[in-house]
């Protein structure tokens, strides 16, 4: 069955705009969302899972669960709680089935690192997002960044890509969600 997807992409100048991306994100997000997030080492993927996590109000401390595998953060305000996942280790949905992420998908917003070709078959509708940092570097003719020093290169510009599919992400629910992450990202703050 193929899948039609509905995306776009802007450039987060700063880590002031990557943070106002995430939070609005955040705060558009409900139980049950899936959302594959993929990117260099040192793109900013953990940054923006962290950002999700303060517009979703969950417990703070969102580190990289790169040797856990997994981390649950509960909310704070009886929305859903975040499972932030990272799937670079992990081979291909069979691994991934070990975590038995279905048993926690309803009730929380699930964030995959590293899970594109790993996690689409535990659910209809999801999210892909992807942070490149690469591509506007090259395109500035900037020397070559080192990827194990993310922290030195957060304020660096990237280009952001979502792409929404199945049915929870029709076409007023994505408008709305690119409306609402494009307004936070030009004004670098959240509007309600």
């Amino acid at each position: 069955m193929s899948e039609t997807a509905k995306e776009f992409t802007v450039q987060l100048t700063d880590l002031a705009a990557t943070e106002a991306l995430g939070t609005a994100l955040g705060t558009q997000l409900r139980a049950g969302d899936l959302l594959i997030l993929t990117g260099a080492l040192g793109a900013g993927k953990t940054t923006l899972t962290q950002s999700l996590g303060v517009g979703l109000k969950v417990r703070e401390g969102i580190i990289s669960p790169t040797f856990v595998l997994a981390r649950q953060h509960p909310s704070l305000v009886e929305g859903p709680g975040l499972i932030h996942v990272d799937a670079y280790r992990l081979k291909d949905q069979n691994d991934v089935d070990t975590l038995d992420l279905e048993s926690t998908l309803a009730e929380s917003v699930t964030v995959v690192e590293w899970g594109l070709g790993k996690v689409e078959h535990l659910t209809d509708s999801r999210l892909e997002l992807q942070l490149d940092r690469e591509a506007l570097t090259a395109a500035a003719e900037k020397p070559a960044v080192n990827p194990w020093e993310e922290e030195a290169d957060l304020d660096e510009p990237r280009l952001f890509t979502l792409k929404a599919i199945g049915p929870r992400w029709d076409e007023p629910a994505f408008e709305h969600l690119k409306s609402t992450l494009l307004d936070a990202v030009h004004t670098g703050e959240l509007h309600a």
